[in-house]
């Protein structure tokens, strides 16, 4: 069982960094500099790669991880103007690596 919640909250949050990172490929337009697009890239990541940062925490501290992906779950629901389903599905993944970074921790110090 530990070594389930050891894995599972990483390959969720990896799954999870990879969809958002998906939107990113919208900036490929016919007609665009290299550097525009280049530009226009590191932006549209720039959420994947604070994502990836949190994974980094969370990868060493858990609890810390944990809470940081909870609270950034929120962040669609708080600054998108989506209907709630799509807040929904762009927020689980992370919700849940939350949550299994917390028990992860919590588990651990249980040993």
């Amino acid at each position: 069982m530990n070594k389930w919640l050891t894995w599972v909250p990483r390959l969720i949050a990896i799954a999870g960094i990879a969809f958002i990172s998906m939107f990113a490929l919208d900036v490929f337009e016919p007609g665009r500099s290299a550097g525009w697009i280049a530009v226009a890239l590191v932006m549209h990541l720039i959420p994947s790669f604070v994502l990836a940062g949190i994974l980094a925490v969370a990868w060493r501290f858990e609890l810390v991880g944990g809470v940081l992906f909870l609270l950034v779950s929120a962040v669609p629901f708080v600054f998108l103007p989506n209907e709630i389903w799509v807040n929904a599905i762009l927020a689980a993944p992370f919700a849940v690596t939350g949550g299994l970074f917390i028990l992860a921790h919590f588990a651990g110090r249980r040993r």
